[in-house]
């Protein structure tokens, strides 16, 4: 967790990790019954010749898709090990806005908004510390658009809502296995390349 979390040296390197997050909230159209949600993301580096890959996943038996995508950041940066240089990728319009243009405007004003209160205030807050620990590169991507670190993200998030289920932080990851299902059954990101260094990868198959 960011307590305990170990401090580069002035010579070493910022480790760059890569995020893809996303939510789910069951039940958005009922508002007489609680709305089960989940959220979750893939984590990964690249070791040199291989990326090392890791799952984690939350689930609230109440919520919103909003306070879920705030929590799918929380959740990944304070289970970061050290600081890091991230890429977090979210097809939440909502959190990778909020943190490239609303937060710092709110903290320059004592953490208000002109409109009136801050919807998930103590969220945003615990996810601005948490950034703070790190160099972080907030970027939006379109849901369910073929791309299979989204997709994959947002059946971790799904199955958690579903089951009410927690990671306890970071596990190996199912990805490169889901993958083979996806091509196997449903002929899907036939072209993706998993196994490339960044920058290496296509996205395209779904």
């Amino acid at each position: 967790m960011s307590e305990s979390r170990e401090q580069p040296t002035k010579s070493s390197p910022l480790t760059e990790v890569f995020i893809h997050a996303d939510e789910s909230c069951l039940g958005n159209q009922f508002t007489e019954r609680a709305n089960p949600g989940g959220a979750a993301g893939l984590v990964e580096f690249w070791d040199g010749d291989r990326w090392l890959r890791r799952d984690y996943w939350i689930s609230e038996p109440d919520t919103t898709n909003n306070r879920m995508a705030i929590r799918s950041a929380i959740e990944a940066l304070a289970n970061l090990a050290r600081p890091c240089r991230v890429r977090f990728v979210s097809d939440s319009q909502y959190l990778v806005k909020g943190m490239k243009e609303w937060l710092p405007s709110w903290k320059a004003r004592g953490w208000k908004r002109k409109g009136g209160a801050i919807e998930n205030l103590e969220l945003w807050k615990a996810l601005d510390r948490e950034a703070q620990g790190h160099e972080v590169k907030w970027e939006w991507v379109r849901g369910h658009a073929g791309h299979p670190k989204n997709e994959y993200a947002n059946d971790l998030a799904v199955r958690a809502a579903q089951e009410q289920d927690q990671s306890g932080g970071f596990r190996d990851s199912d990805f490169e296995s889901w993958l083979e299902r996806e091509r196997r059954e449903r002929d899907r990101y036939l072209d993706f390349v998993e196994f490339a260094p960044p920058g290496g990868e296509q996205a395209l198959g779904g």
